[in-house]
């Protein structure tokens, strides 16, 4: 069984055509909407490519047991859901410019 522990085994799965294939199976599957936005009654759907510019990355396809842990179920349709940046990044605790609640504020001895 392959094994995904390095950053380097990562980024070679996530360019397999096994893994983009199924990847586009998962957004026409949530209709390119974000599952967790979907959940709290949110809509926000991938953008639309313009021609002649990048396309702006609105959506990540999220293993929901992750690979480093269970390769096994690393091409499973049924472990992928299709969420947007902001809630990809919230489930991996990467909030980017917030600050770190203080537990209690007791004074330090």
């Amino acid at each position: 069984m392959t094994e995904y522990k390095t950053e380097a085994q990562k980024k070679k799965f996530y360019r397999t055509g096994n893994w983009l294939k199924l990847r586009q199976q998962a957004l026409d599957r949530d209709k390119r909407e974000c599952q967790q936005c979907k959940r709290e009654g949110k809509v926000h759907v991938d953008s639309i490519k313009v021609e002649g510019e990048r396309k702006c990355v609105e959506l990540n396809v999220h293993h929901k047991y992750e690979i480093e842990h269970y390769p096994q179920l690393a091409l499973v349709l049924d472990n992928l859901t299709t969420l947007c940046l902001n809630c990809h990044n919230k489930i991996h605790d990467r909030v980017f410019g917030a600050t770190k609640k203080i537990k209690w504020d007791d004074e330090m001895w």
